[in-house]
């Protein structure tokens, strides 16, 4: 795995901020409001809490890299065509310009993607429902390691580029720096919802973010070799 790829995995985590603060804006706002009030009106301590929850959702995203990487090794390990490799990149960046289409506002059915996590959402769901109230530091980092599985087709965009990193760790780290990305806005997100989440409402902000994410997708496209190369 190069330095670019952990790069890019970091910037489009950036650039996906106004679709975070969409999607998820509202949850950590309500895990910021229900706290209790001594705990909301001091901010060093309300930061402590919505850190430890974004924490907790970067620690899945790890995860789940480190087992999308585990496929991957087990690819390499099988001696699969470099090809198979070549074509998840591919498809990795077309789901990539089309996620940049949806922030951007101009290609909403693309939504559809995050069906395929509900499944699996609709059994962690109410374990997340049953660690409310959070009231204890340990507690919110793992009602974030629970919202770290909402569907989400941005995420699993970055999960679909994860096997051809290489291995387990490369995965995990991979998706840690696309979690990092995102880690800015939505913490600020806590302390600042209402004005973020109102931010994150604006077409252009909304454009600008998606054209950011468009001109990824196109770049890693750009760097990727054609199957037909790599089969000759």
């Amino acid at each position: 795995m190069t330095g670019s790829a952990y790069a890019l995995a970091f910037v489009v985590g950036l650039l996906s901020a106004m679709h975070c603060i969409g999607m998820c804006g509202g949850i950590t706002g309500a895990l910021s409001y229900s706290l209790p009030p001594e705990t909301r009106n001091d901010r060093r301590r309300l930061g402590l809490f919505v850190l430890a929850f974004n924490l907790g959702r970067i620690a899945s995203y790890a995860a789940a890299g480190a087992l999308s990487g585990a496929f991957g090794a087990a690819l390499l390990g099988s001696g699969a065509s470099p090809w198979i490799f070549e074509a998840v990149r591919v498809l990795a960046a077309g789901i990539m310009i089309g996620i940049g289409l949806y922030i951007g506002g101009w290609f909403p059915r693309f939504a559809t993607i995050e069906r395929l996590g509900m499944p699996l959402w609709r059994r962690l769901e109410p374990l997340g429902r049953r660690l409310l109230p959070v009231t204890t530091l340990p507690r919110s980092v793992l009602f974030g390691m629970v919202w770290g599985w909402l569907p989400c087709g941005l995420v699993y965009s970055m999960l679909l580029s994860t096997p051809a990193q290489g291995g387990v760790l490369a995965g995990a780290l991979y998706m840690t720096l696309f979690g990092a990305g995102t880690l800015p806005v939505l913490a600020l997100g806590g302390v600042f919802a209402g004005q973020l989440y109102r931010l994150g409402q604006d077409r252009r902000f909304q454009a600008a973010a998606g054209i950011g994410v468009i001109l990824l997708g196109l770049l890693t496209l750009s760097t990727t070799q054609t199957i037909v190369d790599v089969v000759t």
